[in-house]
């Protein structure tokens, strides 16, 4: 699939995309959070890809929302198109792992954007903002909830109500970023520790990104359930075995990115479903007609 306002490549088994606005500074708008969904969607669907990294240029990331194509639409013209929600939010919805290099501006929609990632790197000239009140906006595409969580509530009510910028340390300082680089150096580093993680399996991976996300939205006691109940699950993978097996004979591991095979017509011996805890009166899968007995027990055995 060929793009106009982003660029994509890949490095082994990392999936790598370009914002490619330069003349507007990476600005958002409905094409390019278009393209960037459906480069992340191939990059989902493709078995080769373990890791995203979404970058911009040296001098922006993103300078926020295109203004040009919103500032003279009615309320009923963001509420018909779902502005923000029917193209901004793929990459937070991507179940393998992502990073967002970051240098230069990253300002509103900008800076929404990379903490959708898992993982934001940042070069050191990197600038973090949500000047939204400034023109007259709120911050809508995630930013007074991600940041309130990561940073906490003082920090959040600084930048959001005055436009405070913080500097790549400020924001490493503050959690919002993971890795301060020098200059010239986000991208290459940003793929780098993709590539790190495409030494593990691919599953396990995305099974860890799920049990940390839900620590985002949930209480304490729920998320350690959960935790709990996908560490289970990971003994239904192939990888978990053999990367035991090989840290025991003291060898690199062989992943082959699926599940144990249990002789029984089932993929997953008990059948985990990772869904919200409660009663499920319905069958196990699709593939598997035993009955279950809730979304965390085992299927009902043969």
């Amino acid at each position: 699939m060929s793009f106009e306002t982003i660029l994509t490549g890949r490095d082994g088994a990392v999936g790598i995309i370009t914002l490619n606005r330069p003349e507007a500074l990476n600005a958002l708008n409905r094409q390019i959070t278009t393209e960037i969904g459906q480069a992340v969607d191939g990059f989902e669907r493709d078995p080769d890809i373990t890791a995203i990294v979404l970058t911009g240029s040296d001098r922006a990331f993103a300078a926020g929302a295109d203004i040009k194509e919103i500032q003279d639409k009615t309320f009923m013209d963001v509420f018909d198109e779902q502005f923000i929600t029917a193209t901004w939010e793929r990459i937070a919805q991507c179940r393998k792992p992502t990073i967002a290099a970051v240098s230069g501006h990253a300002i509103g929609g900008g800076f929404e954007l990379a903490m959708m990632c898992d993982i934001i790197i940042a070069a050191e000239c990197a600038r973090f903002a949500l000047p939204e009140t400034k023109i007259g906006v709120i911050p809508g595409a995630g930013g007074t909830q991600r940041l309130t969580r990561v940073a906490g509530k003082a920090l959040a009510m600084d930048m959001i109500l005055t436009g405070r910028r913080l500097t790549a340390e400020e924001a490493r300082a503050a959690g919002l970023v993971s890795r301060v680089v020098p200059d010239g150096e986000y991208l290459t580093t940003a793929v780098t520790v993709a590539r790190d993680m495409a030494q593990s399996s691919r599953p396990i991976l995305m099974i860890a990104k799920e049990a940390v996300n839900k620590a985002y939205e949930t209480h304490l006691a729920e998320g350690i359930h959960l935790e709990r109940r996908l560490l289970y699950s990971t003994f239904a993978v192939e990888d978990r075995r053999e990367g035991m097996t090989a840290f025991a004979e003291k060898r690199k591991p062989q992943f082959r990115n699926r599940s144990e095979q249990t002789g029984r017509g089932h993929p997953f011996p008990g059948g985990w479903h990772f869904m919200s805890a409660g009663p499920q009166k319905n069958t196990c899968s699709p593939v598997c007609a035993r009955p279950r007995i809730s979304a965390w027990t085992s299927c009902v055995p043969s």
